[in-house]
């Protein structure tokens, strides 16, 4: 089970991804794989990791920082907000 599963079966999360009408399917979590990949992170039961998301709409991209804590173990995942940008796609005349 990746990043954004555990993170899509809590409310918060996609209540979140409404707000800025992005699609689960639209939603990228950079550096997913080394997050997951890392086998000193793979023994701690909490983890702790500064995180950037991504994911696009209709008007662009925006990029949501902040940090996850997850529990792979447990199987749970929350994502804390500190901040985000809007990457607004060029308009074409």
């Amino acid at each position: 089970m990746n990043i954004k599963e555990l993170l899509l079966n809590g409310k918060s999360f996609s209540e979140l991804l409404k707000q800025f009408s992005i699609e689960a399917d639209d939603v990228r979590i950079q550096d997913e794989d080394v997050i997951l990949s890392d086998q000193i992170l793979k023994h701690q039961e909490v983890v702790k990791e500064s995180i950037c998301i991504e994911g696009k709409n209709k008007e662009g991209i925006v990029n949501f920082f902040g940090t996850l804590h997850y529990n792979l173990l447990s199987k749970l995942a929350v994502f804390e907000m500190q901040g985000f940008e809007k990457i607004t796609s060029p308009q074409v005349c």
